[in-house]
């Protein structure tokens, strides 16, 4: 996050910050009062190890390196004593962040942090403060897949516990949840802006999270993979296991793990793939089909997105590149379509404990108009890679050999993270 300017106002001022040109905020709900602990004092100010757990979450948000509007909503009566904590996490980011009062109600502690939004932001993140190890790519990741989708994102596990449903007794059994269709919630929780604050601005009920209220307004909420170490901190027990980790290294800090260890690499790669056009081939593009198009030549469907995406996984991951692992002469992929080599290159990257993290892409030619069917070919990608696609084209003014018409060229950036933090997953709630 780039620091503040002279003329951004600090939290310690008194009044509620609205930076503009920020894109990005991140509420942060620290308003509850922590019951189940049973400490007599709001869950945010329990202390972990020498600090706050509100301080301990902030760390991963002013971690980011995209400029974010901060607003984390308190107790009334903790006001003063969470600006001066916020001032201290922020340092120089202290211009982007505000404190603003909650309500008697998570909803209500919500809807008091969008009203401090800034005039730019269009995409919002909801963050429990009871999560303090919640890792920043975890926010990024979100973050990213709203932009990239403009649905709903939540991150969430996988639940392995066997899960029973019981009687209005909890005494007997009913039957078992297939944990299959399962999916255990984690935050940060993203939303575009407008959605959300139109959901809110609807809600007659009370929801236990923001992504069940943005769900029952009728838009999607897409799942992407979460962390073990973003658990909340409930109960004494989880108080305790939040004192381990701490205690086995430094958990808060940025760019480490809860277990001490340095975090998880971040590797770049870079791919390209040219074919030509082919009149006796379908045109498919982006695991797209474009009907009444020429195709591309190629041993496979020729979908050069997909094949540079492949590339740009695998080299960022070293190793190799696409004809090395999935080469012309293996009859397996004759006619095989995009989706086949990024399923079989994700599990190459697991293999070696790594996962996708953004891809970006960059389609050459003349054809086909992707205008239409950029946002329809980015959810595509997404959904198979497991982690934000994006899609640009353009063309060279009619030079070279794209600008002739007789091929298109894809070049494709990826970011992986040398360690998968949770299951590769990308779904949508239904």
């Amino acid at each position: 996050m780039r620091p503040s300017t002279p003329d951004d106002r600090s939290v310690g001022d008194g009044g509620v910050h609205t930076p503009s040109g920020v894109g990005r905020a991140v509420v942060v709900v620290a308003a509850g009062s922590g019951t189940r602990l049973a400490l007599g004092r709001p869950k945010a100010f329990v202390e972990v190890a020498g600090r706050s757990i509100l301080e301990r979450s902030l760390d991963a948000v002013f971690a980011s390196a995209v400029p974010t509007q901060v607003v984390v909503v308190v107790p009334e009566a903790l006001v003063d004593e969470s600006r001066a904590l916020v001032h201290a996490v922020a340092g120089p980011a202290r211009g982007y962040a505000s404190v603003v009062v909650g309500g008697d109600t998570r909803q209500q502690s919500v809807a008091a942090g969008l009203t401090a939004l800034g005039p730019d932001v269009e995409t919002v993140l909801v963050h429990d403060c009871a999560r303090p190890f919640t890792p920043t790519a975890q926010f990024d990741l979100v973050a990213g897949t709203v932009e990239s989708t403009g649905d709903g994102v939540v991150p969430g596990l996988a639940v392995t516990d066997t899960i029973k449903r019981v009687d209005a007794d909890a005494a007997f059994v009913v039957d078992t949840v297939d944990r299959s269709e399962l999916v255990a919630m984690q935050t940060p929780q993203g939303f575009p802006r407008g959605a959300l604050e139109r959901a809110y601005a609807e809600a007659s009920v009370e929801h236990t999270d923001d992504a069940a209220l943005f769900a029952a307004a009728g838009h999607r909420v897409r799942v992407v993979a979460g962390d073990p170490v973003a658990f909340k901190i409930t109960t004494p027990w989880d108080l305790r296991r939040a004192e381990t980790i701490v205690a086995e290294g430094e958990a808060g800090a940025p760019g480490r793990e809860a277990s001490g260890r340095p975090g998880p690499r971040l590797l770049t790669g870079v791919g390209t793939d040219v074919h030509a056009y082919d009149a006796t081939q379908p045109m498919h593009l982006g695991l797209l089909h474009f009907a009444g198009e020429a195709g591309l030549a190629g041993h496979s469907d020729g979908d050069a997105v997909a094949h540079a995406i492949v590339d740009a996984l695998l080299s960022a991951a070293g190793l190799g590149d696409i004809g090395s692992s999935f080469g012309t002469d293996d009859p397996r992929f004759a006619g095989a379509s995009g989706d086949v080599f990024l399923t079989a290159t994700l599990e190459l990257l697991a293999a070696a404990g790594a996962a996708p993290v953004n891809v970006a892409v960059q389609v050459v030619g003349n054809r086909p108009r992707l205008s239409s069917r950029r946002v329809e070919m980015q959810d595509a990608l997404t959904r198979v890679v497991g982690a934000p696609v994006s899609v640009s084209a353009t063309t060279t003014d009619g030079l070279g050999f794209t600008g002739r018409g007789e091929g298109v060229a894809v070049i494709a950036t990826a970011l992986v993270t040398s360690e998968a933090t949770g299951p590769a997953s990308n779904r949508l709630i239904t």
